[in-house]
């Protein structure tokens, strides 16, 4: 099945249907950060206490330049802007609903196509409870990194740093090992900074063609690469980061 506005209807969603439920355990969120963040050239830093710290996502950006310059070549720069743009807002869309039913509210949104997603998504959100963090900034002193997570929560009874992802097809494992990092960042971060380790990164990746997929890894896994991938970056930015300063 794939969804698209111009073939695929979805029905509306019920109370029934949604079966909202969801504990927020309480947390000192005011220790949390509270920036927006800012741009400088091609990359994202936060200013917390003085210090910029650059996204997660900037960082782990610099490991797909190769694949995503022959990718816009391929199509032509015009074509390739209008797929990243769609595909940010299909991303963000889908955020907008998750988010809503997380703190237990009716998910709304005018387009077809993000809440056929959620629908896709709903079952693996049911396996979440006991939540700490809803999209909230974090950043960490010994990684030099801040970034949005999605959301820190118990998913199946393990509490888990947890990424929600949208897609044109089914991806394999190897094709998303940026989001495993990604998490794995949040989970040194939540850890530093309320002291409670994450037991497992989670990221439900919901596609287009009608796909579903739960990855579920252990984060010490990616550790290592982690911090390759933040070394090459200060390493190959740090004029940049001379300039924020």
């Amino acid at each position: 099945m794939t969804f698209s506005a111009g073939c695929y209807i979805i029905g509306r969603l019920n109370n029934r249907e949604l079966n909202m439920k969801f504990i927020h355990t309480d947390i000192d969120k005011t220790v949390l950060p509270k920036t927006k963040g800012k741009k400088v050239g091609d990359y994202r830093f936060y200013d917390i206490d003085g210090v910029n710290y650059p996204s997660v996502t900037s960082v782990l950006s610099m490991r797909k330049t190769e694949g995503l310059k022959k990718w816009r070549k391929s199509i032509g720069e015009d074509v390739a802007n209008w797929e990243m743009r769609r595909c940010a807002n299909r991303g963000k869309s889908l955020h907008t609903l998750v988010e809503q039913y997380m703190k237990n509210e009716t998910p709304s949104i005018r387009d077809v196509l993000p809440l056929g997603l959620f629908k896709l998504m709903k079952p693996y959100l049911d396996q979440i409870n006991n939540i700490r963090l809803v999209e909230e900034i974090m950043y960490s002193k010994n990684l030099t990194l801040a970034g949005q997570v999605d959301c820190v929560a118990e998913y199946n009874g393990k509490l888990s740093v947890i990424d929600f992802k949208t897609a044109n097809k089914e991806r394999i494992e190897e094709w998303v090992e940026n989001y495993f990092l990604q998490c794995t960042a949040y989970s040194i971060m939540y850890n530093e900074t309320f002291n409670e380790p994450i037991e497992q990164i989670v990221v439900l990746m919901a596609a287009e063609d009608g796909s579903m997929k739960a990855f579920v890894k252990e984060p010490k896994d990616y550790e290592e690469e982690l911090q390759n991938a933040i070394r090459t970056f200060y390493d190959t930015v740090n004029p940049q980061l001379q300039e924020v300063k």
